[in-house]
């Protein structure tokens, strides 16, 4: 089986939030694009959050997170997964990306917002106990915009990260 990998950061030098999934799905890899399944809600709710169209093209919705000082990224660089569920990942073949030196550059990140159950794990668990500096962080478990994640309607899961991503996050406007 193909081992996957993710993508490079988006961030902004005075990025303040991180938001991280697990791995990029199949449709995310063949698009090249973070979160481009159709049914994900991602940018639906960033765009709710932020004040911009989730219909934009790619590069300008990149441009307003980078405007919100809000930054994305996976915790993982590579792994083996069959299909796009993050319960596939085989756990041993998981290997972190680099966040020590990624908030060494990105030092005004205090937020990791985890867009999901596996996120957070992983995060937490792979992470964490390595990381220079992790009690500066503040790590927050979201529900997944994930459409595999249906136990919460739409207007559930943007509630919950309007909670978290309005907090000391500048709007594009």
């Amino acid at each position: 089986m193909a081992r996957i990998a993710s993508f490079p950061p988006i961030a902004a030098p005075k990025a303040e939030v991180l938001i991280l999934g697990s791995i990029p799905g199949e449709r995310s890899l063949a698009a090249n694009e973070y979160y481009a399944h159709p049914q994900n809600a991602f940018w639906r709710i960033l765009g709710a959050i932020l004040g911009f169209d989730p219909k934009l093209p790619y590069a300008e919705r990149i441009l307003r997170l980078q405007r919100a000082r809000v930054a994305v990224w996976d915790v993982l660089r590579s792994c083996v997964r069959p299909g796009s569920l993050d319960a596939a990942i085989d756990r041993a073949s998981a290997t972190p990306n680099d966040f020590a030196a990624f908030l060494a550059r990105y030092p005004r990140i205090r937020r990791v917002l985890c867009n999901g159950g596996t996120a957070h794990d992983l995060f937490v668990r792979r992470v964490l106990p390595d990381l220079p500096k992790a009690d500066r962080l503040q790590v927050v478990r979201l529900p997944s915009t994930s459409p595999a994640h249906a136990a919460l309607s739409f207007a559930d899961k943007l509630d919950a990260w309007r909670l978290c991503v309005r907090y000391r996050v500048h709007t594009t406007h």
